[in-house]
């Protein structure tokens, strides 16, 4: 008997080889053995029906006077256009994206979805997926293995022993990782790179290729019976594409799911998989139906697709006005360009679009729909099983940003053991005068536990696309994030508490009884966890790091002027401070101690005249209100980080910002000549007239060079995980034995599947590599390269766009050519240059 819970990493890895060798022939047989095996007990897979009927989406957008631009000048036009509107008739804010679009996408079919950029694909898809509403769920595969168990012992039937182990070890509950898993990294390809990190801009991690893969294996790798996938092939070479659809085709046709895929440029073996088309164009759907008709509705519009043309670029370039007339084939009739309205009027006429007109009029029957086929429960999981999930991840999380945790408390350490030599207790005497020495020793431990937190704002505002990317897909709900780092921010609060509090209460010179000691302690862990905690929520508010980062600062700041002695007329800020509630419980705790007692001239007792003297004459019970109140703080900060985490949305998902003129150009107004003092749009015809290229030529002038590289190689050193293994080399070698020229006059394709090395090879040539040890030759020219120069020749388009986000395109191209093009060039040749380069874009 096998126990599934304790399948370690290297038997799963040796069945899942043994199961899969090749994979699209192992994984066709594999899905038709399982469907084989559920339909012999007389059980059937629950089926996914997706009807859009008359789907329309608007977009709202916020409409400013001027260059959508957040200057001065235009938010303060703005803000007078808005108080007029307000007052008087508000103008139309809406923007229409997909208009009256209808079609179903049935369940054993694998649809494709093309059209242009900008067509409406993506806002189809997140229509149709219901980023807004549930999602479609598969019955638990648990339920339907206990059951084909039941049938199977009832009639008597004994599985085949490799399919049986398969369906057992997918159906345990509460594993980080299942065969399921290891199944989905073998089909993808990732297999090899699984233990590898994804890595940014900062930190090496896998290809950009393969950075794609997961998103896809996110989707399946769990119960989704009605996968809607955007752009999937992205940085994926032509083989690794044909290959995942592949597995999406088996996936739709055996185990009857709904798959609808979006590509912009598949190959024609890849399009050769799909059973439908879907293509978009404008925000309409030009032609729903089967693969097999489509080039049969456009020649009867008028268009056929050339012999050796794809019949996918065909579709896509059809349906563009630029490019439409080279496949009018009616000779002996004029060509008119033909819209896409017409285009979805004709396919209304069409027999298919007759057929789909005529399914969609009637009304579906439910009767004839699987009891199981959509689940209503939101997350796949229990409450409990999504936490201990929750937990896990942010524990892994902690684990691999331990440098900053370690450092924080190393750092900590070092401040303390420097504190207590400053003021330490061989210097200090009881009396008035170190009283103010003491006061100011206690105030300074707090200071360090309240920014001691600061790192939890850049730490929650960097994991927050993932969190709304996983929140919106339904993955688990706010909380289920939110309390994770609440827990096990714990740990961390008492060790940095307990250091300090170890460290510098006794060599300082406090008050010696024990229980206070651990009440200066108390004091400190609670306020460690509410300098935590509001820091989160100020990530979770603002969102945008350098903002945050000053929101962080200016709370701070808050905070220590309304924790000093204040006006009559600011009292109330000083009650709304967690700080000052800290600094009356360390103060009483020390001023109230029995060594302080003395009687003095006045009256009064040491400590009571020392505590007066600072606005802090409080009796010691205030000391657990104290503590009351740094937990109210603690609770309203956790409850407002989970609230702000459930129901803001991500950045990217705020309102448009457009000028009147973008807007009237979207709604098809021909006004643009009455709207004086600003801006017209980018046309061609401007660009034209502004730089004469076909007459003129290249405005600089070019000297080509060749690019020679003979034996490069490159290593880096040997990551620590590798090594643990017993990897012996101390260096891994990523480019071996390289060597070719690059020539002007002759384009060059570099080629390789995904994780091959094209980017490191790109980098090295280019000289971006800044790590690692680079070995060969590399010339210029016939020189040796030398990178300070070979940068001003040279140029480089990197797989990963970076761009400023708070400056326009035009002004990104025109500060480049500032910089790149050689000082004795004249302002109005450089203006020609941007002009030649965005005409070159609009025109390709």
């Amino acid at each position: 008997m096998v126990d599934f819970t304790k399948l370690g990493d290297l038997e799963r890895h040796v069945f899942i080889e043994k199961l899969i060798t090749k994979i699209e022939d192992d994984n066709r047989r594999l899905l038709q053995k399982l469907k084989e095996r559920i339909e012999k007990v007389g059980l059937e897979l629950p089926t996914v029906e997706v009807r859009f009927p008359n789907l329309s989406v608007e977009a709202e957008c916020r409409v400013v006077h001027g260059d959508p631009l957040p200057t001065l000048w235009n938010t303060i036009k703005n803000i007078f256009f808005v108080m007029i509107n307000t007052i008087g008739k508000s103008e139309g804010n809406k923007i229409q994206i997909l208009k009256d679009v209808s079609g179903i996408i049935k369940p054993s079919r694998l649809t494709l979805l093309l059209g242009p950029p900008g067509c409406g694909k993506t806002t189809l898809l997140q229509a149709l997926a219901g980023k807004l509403n549930q999602s479609l769920k598969l019955f638990p595969i648990e339920d339907i293995m206990k059951e084909v168990n039941k049938r199977e012992k009832q009639a008597g039937i004994i599985p085949e022993a490799d399919i049986d182990t398969y369906m057992k070890a997918i159906s345990v509950e509460g594993l980080k990782r299942t065969l399921q898993t290891d199944y989905t990294l073998k089909i993808l390809g990732l297999d090899t790179c699984a233990d590898t990190i994804g890595g940014d801009a900062m930190n090496r991690g896998i290809s950009g290729g393969e950075k794609k893969r997961p998103t896809t294996g996110e989707m399946i790798v769990g119960p989704t019976r009605a996968p809607f996938m955007d752009e999937i092939s992205n940085g994926l070479d032509s083989s690794t594409t044909f290959q995942i659809v592949t597995c999406l085709q088996q996936l739709t046709h055996i185990a009857d799911s709904t798959i609808l895929v979006s590509l912009l440029q598949p190959a024609p073996e890849t399009f050769d998989l799909f059973d439908d088309i879907i293509l978009m164009a404008e925000g309409k759907i030009a032609y729903h139906g089967p693969r097999s008709y489509v080039l049969e509705f456009f020649e009867h519009c008028g268009f056929k697709c050339p012999p050796r043309k794809d019949v996918a670029d065909f579709l896509q370039e059809v349906v563009s006005k630029k490019d439409q007339a080279q496949y009018w084939y009616h000779k002996h009739l004029p060509y008119s360009y033909v819209s896409v309205d017409k285009f979805v009027y004709k396919f209304q006429e069409f027999h298919v679009g007759q057929k789909l007109g005529d399914e969609l009029s009637r009304t579906f029957n439910k009767s004839e729909s699987h009891k199981n086929s959509v689940s209503f429960s939101i997350y796949s999981l229990r409450k409990w099983e999504l936490l201990k999930a929750c937990l896990a991840r942010e524990w892994l999380l902690m684990k691999r940003n331990s440098f900053v945790h370690v450092f924080n408390s190393a750092q900590l350490v070092v401040i303390a053991l420097i504190t207590m030599t400053m003021f330490i207790r061989t210097q200090m005497k009881i009396d008035a005068i170190h009283a103010n020495f003491y006061m100011g020793s206690l105030f300074y431990a707090l200071v360090r536990l309240l920014t001691n937190g600061i790192t939890e704002l850049a730490m929650t505002v960097s994991r927050l696309p993932i969190f709304y990317k996983q929140r919106d897909f339904y993955f688990y709900p706010a909380w289920a994030c939110s309390l994770p780092s609440i827990i096990l921010k714990f740990p961390f609060s008492m060790l940095d508490a307990f250091l300090w509090t170890a460290i510098t209460y006794y060599v300082i010179g406090y008050s010696p009884e024990p229980e206070r000691f651990f009440r200066q302690f108390l004091l400190l862990f609670f306020l460690h966890q509410v300098s935590t905690s509001l820091f989160r929520l100020i990530a979770s508010l603002v969102r945008d790091p350098p903002l945050a980062a000053s929101c962080g600062l200016l709370s701070i700041l808050v905070m220590f002027l309304f924790g000093a002695s204040l006006p009559a007329w600011l009292q109330w800020g000083f009650w709304i401070s967690p700080l000052a509630y800290v600094e009356i419980g360390v103060s009483v705790n020390e001023f109230l101690s029995p060594r302080w007692q003395q009687i003095l001239s006045s009256n009064t007792t040491l400590g009571h005249q020392v505590l007066k003297n600072r606005g802090l004459d409080f009796s010691d019970n205030f000391y657990w209100v104290s503590v009351g109140a740094l937990l109210g703080f603690w609770i309203i900060f956790n409850v407002g980080f989970t609230l702000a985490l459930t129901y803001l949305r991500p950045p990217g998902s705020s309102q448009t910002v457009i000028s009147h003129e973008q807007l009237s150009y979207f709604k098809g107004r021909d006004n643009l000549s009455n709207v004086t003092g600003e801006k017209e749009l980018c046309s061609i015809d401007i660009l034209e007239s502004a730089v004469e290229t076909k007459t003129t030529g290249m405005l600089l002038p070019f000297e080509p060079i060749t690019l020679t590289f003979e034996n490069v190689h490159y290593f880096v050193d040997t990551p620590k995980k590798l090594r643990d293994q017993g990897f012996p080399e101390k260096r891994l070698q990523l480019l071996q034995d390289i060597t070719g020229a690059f020539r002007p006059g002759i384009l060059t394709a570099l080629m390789g599947v995904s994780g091959a090395g094209k980017t490191t090879l790109m980098d090295v040539l280019s000289g971006r590599q800044t790590g690692g040890t680079i070995e060969g030759e590399i010339r210029v020219g016939g020189y040796r390269k030398v990178q300070e120069t070979y940068a001003r020749v040279s140029g480089y388009c990197e797989q990963t766009d970076i761009h400023s986000p708070q400056i326009t395109i035009e002004e990104s191209v025109i500060f480049s050519a500032w910089l790149c093009l050689p000082a004795h060039i004249d302002r109005h040749t450089k203006s020609l240059r941007y002009l030649q380069t965005l005409y070159n874009a609009c025109t390709d």
